[in-house]
Order: C-alpha cells, then structure tokens, then sequence
C-alpha cells in the first residue's frame, strides 16, 4: 500500500469544503458539520463492523472478508437492501483512530481484506483511518466497494491506497439512474471512473481462491431488464477489458420505497438471470 502522508490527508479533506467529494458536489461545510444530500456531516457513522461470509468466494475465502458498513450514501437507490443505513443513517460516530483499531482487529481474527461498503461520503475520513492502520501493521488489501458514482478525481488520488474496486455498475443509461438512484448522469459518470479503476488495479488477481487485486464489478439484475444489462455488460466487455470479472446478482427484492414502483415491486424470475449470465458467458467475460 501507498504510504499516507499527512499531506495526502489534508488533499482529501480540501474536498469537504465545499463538499466535492462525489459527483453531486453539493458543496456543503462538511467540516463545520453540514449535511450533504446523502445525509453525511462531520464525523465518520459506522453501522457495523464484521467477518462476513457473504461476500464473492474470492473475498470470503476461509476467514472472511472484513467488512465494515459505512452509513449514509450518495445515491437514492428507491430499492436499497441497506435502507436504514443508507437512507436513514443508522449507525454511531467513530473517529479515524476507531475505524483503524478495527481493520486491524479484523486483520487479527484472519480476514482475508478490509472491505468498505459505501465508502463515497467518507473516503478522507477513510485514508486517514489506513494511515492510522498502516503505522500498526495492516498488511490485507483494501476493497472499496461503491455504488459506482464516484467522483474521477477522488478515485485518482486513491491510485495506491485501494487495491480491490468493487464497484456496482447499476444501470445502462442516465435515465434509469434519474428515476431509481435520483442521479441524472450515472451512466456518463460510471464509465469514466470504471475505466480509471481498471487503469489502477487491472483485471482481478486471484491467488490460491483469494482476490489480492483489481476490478471487481458487480451487476444487480432488476426485473423487467430495467438495469438494461445488456448495456452494461458490453460496456465492460469491449470499453473495460474483455477479461474483466463481473458478478451477476439474483438477490434483487424490492426493499425500501420499491413498492411505489409497480414494474420493480417484485422478484427477479429464472429465465431473467439465466438470460444476463448468457450474455455475460457470450461476450467471454468471467463470473464474479
């Protein structure tokens, strides 16, 4: 990992005021304790901390993947899985020193990463807590596992520091991520900085079952192909890399406010994975 300096510390918090730290750029006093859209303010909320053993086989391996839920999110998913913690903040203020002692603690009970979940709002508080773990002896790679709408110049600064990428892409056009994440430009903006990811890390390494680097890409079906996969997977096929590693998910349930949208207020069927896992296999791409 690329040593934090308290220099690189003090260029990522220039973000927080005005808050420019995602594409939003609410521009928000994040440091006088403003809230930005996504509901993140001054300090640092963890909802909690865990060896998990849901993640993708090459994170989980043996001892699991150390993850830790970071609350508040920049985007507005309407079918979130996290809504508490995404939507409504649930979790408890920790300082950058607390968020150090626990990758270090997850280090200690064998897990295989440190694995950020929505890491977006927080990527200063972030840097500052590895620059804390780093001085104690934190050695296991770091995933930084996002919604995919990030900002090209945070995801720059972070080249050395993250060594998994683990973004979702959500959907194959702008007008989808407008109506079911309340963003009118995912998809412009989840090309770019998927393409700088991939020319930080590469395609994903994998040694002895366990991921040590690379882009990772998540894609969550939604019913009625309203994720247009198609889209999405041959954006990655031919723009990312032909042997780019992609998880297709069929764990899509309308959780939070998916009810109030009748054409996603269900489960995914069969023949809707079994169809975005072929073109997936078509165009030659590996599953996650």
């Amino acid at each position: 990992m690329r040593k934090i300096t308290r220099e690189l510390i003090e260029e990522f918090r220039r973000f927080l005021a005005p808050c420019r730290l995602c594409p939003r750029e609410c521009g928000v006093d994040r440091l006088a304790g403003e809230k930005g859209k996504c509901g993140a303010g001054r300090d640092i909320k963890v909802a909690f901390y865990n060896q998990h053993f849901g993640e993708e086989s090459s994170l989980v391996g043996r001892f699991g993947s150390g993850t830790v839920f970071l609350s508040h999110c920049n985007l507005a998913c309407v079918f979130c899985q996290n809504y508490d913690l995404s939507h409504g903040g649930l979790g408890r203020a920790q300082t950058p020193e607390g968020l150090g002692r626990m990758m270090l603690e997850l280090q200690e009970l064998g897990c295989h990463n440190v694995n950020f979940v929505t890491p977006t709002p927080w990527v200063p508080w972030i840097v500052e807590a590895l620059a804390f773990a780093q001085a104690g002896g934190l050695r296991i790679p770091v995933v930084y596992n996002t919604g995919g709408y990030d900002s090209l110049l945070v995801i720059k600064l972070l080249a050395g520091i993250v060594d998994i990428y683990m973004p979702d892409l959500k959907y194959g056009s702008n007008a989808a991520g407008e109506k079911y994440s309340g963003v009118p430009d995912y998809w412009d903006r989840a090309r770019i900085v998927f393409k700088e990811m991939q020319s930080q890390v590469g395609d994903l390494q994998v040694a002895e079952g366990i991921a040590r680097r690379g882009l990772l890409i998540r894609h969550l079906i939604l019913p009625d192909d309203r994720a247009e996969s198609r889209s999405c997977l041959e954006f990655i096929a031919r723009e990312i890399s032909p042997r780019a590693t992609v998880n297709v998910m069929d764990q899509y349930r309308p959780a939070g406010r998916a009810g109030a949208y009748p054409e996603i207020n269900r489960r995914i069927t069969v023949a809707e994975y079994r169809r975005a896992t072929r073109i997936r296999d078509e165009l030659g791409l590996y599953p996650g």
